[in-house]
């Protein structure tokens, strides 16, 4: 096998994964592609007339930072047909021919959950996306995601958090990071587990790339949590493409008035697990935890930071709340109000949003 042969392939012009497939069944490996007659490969009636080119130059040239990138240190360029290549992706229609991974292949094949949602979320959403991950991160389940801004990021830094791994799948090619500011976030991700792509040393960050970059990221797991969605978004297309592939689907339900939450709420509607803890996960997947301790530990529900809670967290919810209008329903003064938000603030326990606004995360 000469992954030159894959490369060049899959450069031809109009061949996408499942044209692919066809050649791979009539040709049986890339190779035989190419050392065919230009005649036979017209009667198979597989390639367009710019692939038939294509392959009559043979331009190896074209592959040559691929094949630069492939030797650098934990640098790596999967095969459908490696044995490296996760058995998990296999199972969905389409599978890349090719994936690109810089850092550990070894954890593509390790069990894995994706944990997605919006670019922009509420501070609470990006405190359940951590803690979720995190969480089940320390039950060995990998968890994968985009490494896009908001609950993606947050999913990662959970999981890192745990110092466990995580698998951030790519709309781009490894040669470059998108977003740009999430160039640490890779560092890390690269450190303790890997960053995944389908695309070519040098792919730009497209629009038409991240709807594919989703079916692998639901395609590499058992599952997928969706924590906060608008209706029309990027995540809600990779929790179709997840009931698509008959894969788990997972939501954390909300506030009615956030439009975040309207995307999970129609998930649910639709027949997707409703989760309020990891046990939720875990029994829909017919996974267990190995130790009843354990078990608390990992509980994002059950944490209890303290015996004696403000009597503030009786008014306060996940939407957020002024201080005027604490004052108004808790009868206390702006000055009492003040210094507990502060004290819950440092434990954790509530952000505050807009300038102005206190909302529980916890």
């Amino acid at each position: 096998m000469d992954l030159v042969y894959w490369l060049m392939l899959l450069k031809a012009p109009r061949i996408g994964a499942q044209t692919f497939y066809k050649i791979l069944k009539t040709f049986e490996t890339p190779e035989e592609v190419f050392l065919a007659s230009k005649s036979i490969r017209k009667k198979s009636g597989l390639f367009s007339k710019e692939a038939l080119d294509f392959l009559e130059k043979n331009d190896t040239s074209l592959v040559q930072a691929d094949l630069d990138w492939a030797d650098a240190d934990n640098c790596h360029i999967l095969t459908l047909i490696d044995d490296a290549y996760p058995q998990q992706l296999k199972t969905i229609v389409d599978p890349p021919p090719l994936l690109y991974v810089r850092g550990d292949v070894a954890c593509l094949s390790k069990p894995q959950l994706a944990i997605v949602g919006s670019r922009n979320p509420s501070t609470g959403g990006k405190q359940n996306a951590s803690d979720f991950a995190q969480s089940l991160s320390n039950l060995d389940i990998i968890i994968t995601s985009g490494m896009a801004s908001g609950i993606d990021a947050s999913a990662h830094i959970g999981a890192l958090e745990a110092d466990k791994p995580t698998i951030a799948v790519c709309g781009t090619g490894l040669d470059r990071i998108y977003p740009a500011k999430h160039k640490s976030l890779a560092h890390q991700i690269v450190s303790k587990g890997a960053l995944v792509s389908e695309f070519c040393i040098g792919t730009s960050p497209l629009a038409n790339n991240f709807p594919r970059r989703n079916r692998i990221i639901s395609g590499l797991s058992l599952g997928t949590l969706v924590v906060e969605a608008s209706i029309k978004s990027g995540t809600m297309i990779t929790a179709r493409l997840a009931a698509e592939q008959g894969k788990e689907v997972f939501a954390i339900p909300g506030s009615i008035h956030n439009p975040l939450s309207q995307g999970c709420h129609q998930l649910i509607k639709q027949g997707a697990k409703l989760v309020e803890n990891i046990e939720d996960i875990l029994d829909e997947l017919q996974l267990s935890l190995p130790d009843p301790a354990l078990r608390n530990n990992s509980d994002t529900s059950t944490k209890n930071v303290d015996n004696n809670p403000s009597v503030l967290l009786k008014y306060l919810s996940y939407d957020a709340m002024s201080i005027d209008e604490l004052v108004e329903k808790s009868n206390l003064s702006p000055q009492i109000i003040t210094q507990e938000l502060l004290l819950l603030e440092l434990e954790l326990r509530v952000a505050k949003v807009n300038g102005s606004g206190y909302v529980l995360i916890k």
